[in-house]
């Protein structure tokens, strides 16, 4: 067996609405493998039907070398699945719920305290292993979760946005967790909303829209359909009503982006026309530019082109501020 999973034409309706349309990918053994794109894009419900909680309209997978329709139960024992709102239970202390979570896998009685405890300390909960899950941090509670998921050492470990809500240190510290993971030789496919993430975590992506992938690659490969064409940020002194709206009319056939901070980025065209463009701008409106650079186009410059996505919208998604 090569590949973690392998699904093809895989497609999920629901009544009329296709919510995943016709995918095929595969995850290979041991690499981080992203799922990218916006909410209802189709990323929970394919990890639904790859983890047997829903049933494929149409098409076909295997996860571990084991078909998702007729033999879940055996894949099940073998995988490890975060989603995105955590399954533990409030009441429960942090170590009760990996006893718990070791006994619903099968673990041995003898096996399970030991197992626990490893988990609780590689983790660093240790020392918070009698608290009840409701009395811990965001980031706690988001381990924790993760630690149960790897209680019976699966060989797959699905993470539905692992990060989402968490602080800056508290995603930071998860997202080497994951990259630990990965060393260890576990296979891990990923849904995030976090471009920067991905770029950090994956070894190959897979861009969702619509239900569709229209594209797979490496970060490094995607970010190169941007690299030929030229990215230019802008940062004005304080707010400027209607920025990107009149560039867009001024840049005609370039693409402006409204950013944070009073930002924008302008996609293509002569640096050289773009500058002048803005710089005529700024002394029409009569207002001060901060700063203006050439940017290296990101994983979200690369977002951009491929999805047709805005930035901004991405941003609403995730609830930007992290």
């Amino acid at each position: 067996m090569n590949n973690a999973i392998e699904a093809s034409n895989l497609t999920k309706y629901y009544g009329d609405l296709l919510a995943v349309d016709h995918v095929s990918f595969e995850v290979r053994q041991g690499e981080v493998f992203g799922f990218l794109g916006p909410n209802g894009a189709g990323k929970t419900t394919t990890i639904r039907m790859l983890t047997g909680l829903s049933r494929p309209t149409a098409g076909s997978a295997r996860v571990l070398g084991f078909d998702v329709n007729s033999e879940i139960v055996k894949a099940k024992k073998h995988i490890g699945v975060v989603p995105e709102i955590s399954n533990l239970y409030d009441e429960m202390s942090a170590m009760d719920n990996l006893l718990f979570m070791a006994q619903l896998y099968g673990l041995p009685r003898d096996q399970r305290k030991i197992r626990a405890e490893e988990l609780l300390r590689s983790f660093g909960l240790y020392e918070r292993r009698d608290s009840p899950f409701r009395t811990l941090s965001r980031g706690m509670k988001r381990a924790l979760t993760v630690a149960a998921a790897l209680i019976h050492s699966p060989k797959l470990l699905f993470l539905d946005e692992p990060t989402v809500g968490l602080d800056v240190v508290a995603a930071r510290s998860l997202r080497a967790l994951i990259g630990n993971l990965r060393h260890r030789g576990i296979s891990i496919f990923l849904t995030t909303h976090y471009l920067e993430e991905a770029d950090l975590l994956c070894d190959r992506i897979a861009i969702l829209v619509k239900g569709r992938i229209v594209k797979i690659d490496t970060p490094t490969k995607l970010k190169a359909v941007t690299e030929e064409e030229a990215v230019i940020e802008v940062s004005f002194k304080g707010i400027v009503s209607g920025v990107a709206k009149e560039l867009s009319e001024r840049l005609a056939g370039l693409q402006v982006v409204p950013m944070y901070d009073h930002k924008v980025r302008v996609y293509g065209g002569a640096p050289g026309y773009v500058l002048e463009t803005v710089l005529q701008f700024a002394r029409d409106k009569d207002v001060e530019i901060d700063s203006v650079n050439s940017v290296k186009p990101s994983l979200e410059d690369a977002f951009i082109k491929i999805a047709g996505l805005s930035p901004t919208i991405m941003a609403i998604e995730k609830g930007e501020g992290r």
